[in-house]
């Protein structure tokens, strides 16, 4: 119960949170309300100004004026008559020259600040002709001045210093510091320059004219002139002021985006306990809501980053990864889901919506089980066709024609499906974060070549070869009646990897010797039934997945090891026998795919010791065989079904048949000789009743009392 309740604690967290996230990352501005290009026809019905609109111009033509006044713009400067004051002071207070000089010094100062000192900056400009007038300020009113006569700060020193040619005036003109003393006094007045720039701008950016409430903008079809789309800009920057200061707008926008997330979260938690109850697992649940937010997260940057940026989003991996842990009916609803969630950033929702779920349909179809990196480069095209051919329709049907596809979509399709093709690594990263087994890790771990399968093909040849024909056998069944076939695949290969450690005592790897002979039914029992602990030890040091280490516990189930324990009870007919010694420790199948292994783990060692392997009585055996289980209860906690035990039935007796079909036989005597022309195989020269083993154990205790 404790577990239970922290359970639905962790789920109602994971929710909250995932919601949180999304509705922080929705946009709640009218930016991208509309997606529209210049001198190309608006897609939208007719737009009516909701309130009056200044109209301006165009940002290109506003632009190219302001340009044009940037280029004649006369700037405006003052004259500094404290630059002169300060020098003339300090020539007049310099005790180091004669008064006589110093008169004369102040007059060739003063001469040069009558003609206009400047900064080196300004000097260039007026050399290279770029500056011929300037303005001053006059009686409020900005009169021009012609710059001839300006000369730099360094020529007005020089031509001074040239004046005073001689030693001592020359000297005189060092002494009081002149080239530190001569400052500009024709200075820019930057605020004043400004000013001016801006009355001249103002009437270019100023509205030229109103558009009333109520008065059309632009229709259907109309093209989007740059005149036109300067007012559809104003309109949509100024919905978004009149939005950002209204708060209680702001409030439900906010409330009603929380109710959508929370809506499709909630219709996705209902689909996963009604028909995947453990992908409401928490664990699951956090893995599953994680991959979600990422590609929102993810749509919402790119949306609000490039025009339809988000077809550069690769969602249709979303529905790759579902598929490749539940089915193609999981996978298409939780895309559903992810494709609503995120067409609030869509500029055409519709067409979003549409164009996702075709793609992600299609790359479903293409896309049946992924076990080999070709198939997901087989379902990124299909992927990338599909959202060609919707955008094709979807222009067909809006506009007409073809003529106004736009290649750049086609482009963000393309880098799309390339993107697909990487599914790969987050297969993998969903994969650790669920605890679930994907199908490409199954196949894997079925390679043969696998140290544990190959250590167990040294150490036990004869449980390998069992192992190898239980897999073929499970897998046909599994096939038959919908199984996870690399699942079942994987589970026979490995279900039996704890014989390892005592492989003697397993009757398909012995070789006349049985040491069962010197122990006691209950030391047999004991050693045969630790061979399941033996396997969780070895599978647990090589990391094996939990739902592989699943089938080394529950083929058995809570069966017995019913020769051990009908030789004990032979041995004391007269006493109350205790079970548990002789008993697995479970539990029984809890999937189809378990089951199916028990059933064909038994079927398939037994088959070994018949020495009639004519139909009626591989038919008879196999029906005893798991109508036995079926009636001692071990397949109760399994959702197999009766019609699936009937199938599988006849997939044994059919394979059973192909792997022991009759074979000519030939007179004493005549040596066999190989296969003729017409594809006859080889006779094989050998009893077809296998060899009796110590104490008669020709029947399933060949395989310890069918308990290996």
């Amino acid at each position: 119960m404790r577990n239970s309740n922290n359970n639905k604690v962790y789920t109602a967290l994971i929710f909250l949170v995932t919601t949180i996230v999304m509705v922080y990352f929705m946009p709640r501005d009218n930016r991208h309300k509309y997606s529209y290009e210049e001198n190309r026809p608006w897609s939208y019905a007719l737009l009516t100004a909701p309130f009056d609109i200044t109209v301006y111009r165009d940002s290109a033509t506003v632009k190219a004026m302001v340009d044009s006044i940037d280029e004649v713009l006369v700037p405006i400067f003052r004259r500094d008559v404290a630059a002169e004051s300060r020098a003339v002071e300090a020539i007049q207070n310099a005790d180091s020259i004669s008064p006589f000089v110093r008169s004369r010094l102040v007059d060739a100062v003063r001469q040069a600040y009558a003609r206009g000192i400047v900064d080196q900056a300004t000097a260039s400009l007026i050399e290279r002709g770029a500056l011929p007038e300037v303005k001053f300020t006059e009686n409020n009113m900005n009169i021009s001045h012609s710059t001839a006569k300006y000369v730099s700060q360094r020529d007005a020193y020089a031509h001074i210093d040239s004046t005073f040619a001689d030693g001592e005036w020359h000297k005189a003109v060092r002494g009081v510091g002149l080239a530190r003393l001569l400052q500009p006094n024709m200075v820019e007045d930057k605020d004043a320059t400004r000013m001016y720039r801006e009355t001249l701008i103002q009437p270019i950016v100023s509205g030229v004219g109103v558009i009333q409430k109520g008065e059309r903008i632009i229709a259907q079809g109309d093209i989007v002139t740059p005149q036109l789309y300067q007012i559809l800009r104003t309109y949509e920057t100024t919905l978004d002021k009149r939005m950002h200061n209204d708060r209680g707008r702001q409030n439900n926008t906010l409330t009603g985006q929380t109710i959508f997330v929370v809506l499709l979260l909630g219709l996705l938690y209902g689909f996963s306990v009604l028909y995947y109850p453990r992908l409401a697992t928490p664990k699951q649940l956090m893995a599953l809501m994680i991959l979600l937010t990422v590609f929102f997260v993810f749509t919402m940057v790119m949306g609000r980053t490039f025009t339809s940026g988000i077809y550069i989003v690769p969602l249709t991996i979303v529905p790759v990864i579902i598929s490749v842990f539940y089915d193609s009916r999981a996978a298409f609803f939780i895309f559903t889901i992810e494709v609503l969630l995120c067409s609030v950033v869509a500029n055409f929702q519709l067409e979003f919506i549409f164009i996702e779920l075709t793609a992600g349909t299609a790359v479903l179809f293409s896309l049946k089980e992924l076990s080999r990196r070709s198939q997901l480069l087989r379902s990124a095209a299909v992927g990338f066709v599909a959202y060609v051919v919707s955008y094709m329709a979807v222009e067909l049907m809006t506009a007409g024609s073809l003529g106004s596809l736009s290649w750049k979509l086609i482009g963000f399709f393309a880098v799309n499906a390339v993107l697909i093709s990487f599914a790969y690594i987050l297969i993998f990263v969903f994969e650790k974060l669920s605890g679930m087994v994907s199908v490409v890790t199954l196949v894997e771990l079925s390679d043969i070549n696998n140290p544990m399968l190959r250590e167990l093909s040294q150490e036990c040849p004869g449980t390998f070869q069992h192992s190898m024909a239980v897999s073929n056998l499970a897998t046909e069944a599994a096939h038959r009646i919908g199984a996870n076939v690399q699942l079942v695949r994987a589970g026979a290969l490995y279900h039996d990897i704890g014989k390892i450690d005592n492989p003697a005592f397993f009757t398909e790897n012995q070789y006349g010797v049985n040491p069962h002979d010197a122990l006691t039914p209950q030391q047999s029992a004991r050693i045969i039934i630790r061979h399941v602990a033996d396997g969780l030890r070895r599978a647990d040091k090589i990391k094996l997945p939990r739902v592989v280490k699943d089938f080394i516990t529950q083929h058995h189930g809570r069966g017995k090891a019913k020769y051990f324990y009908n030789t004990y009870c032979r041995q004391h007919p007269d006493e109350a026998v205790d079970e548990a010694p002789f008993t697995y420790p479970g539990p029984n199948p809890q999937t189809r795919e378990a089951s199916l292994l028990m059933m064909a783990d038994t079927v398939e060692a037994a088959s070994r010791s018949m020495t009639d392997h004519s139909q009626e009585a591989i038919r008879s055996l196999v029906n005893r065989l798991i109508d036995a289980q079926v009636a001692d209860g071990l397949h109760n906690e399994s959702s197999l079904s009766f019609r699936d035990i009937g199938e599988i039935k006849e997939c044994f007796i059919s394979r059973l048949r192909s792997m022991y079909h009759a074979r000519v036989q030939y007179p004493a005597g005549v040596t066999a000789k190989p296969a003729d022309a017409d594809g006859q195989p080889d006779p094989a020269v050998t009893s077809n009743t296998p060899p009796e083993l110590p104490d008669g154990k020709s029947d399933d205790a060949t395989k310890a009392g069918n308990d290996a």
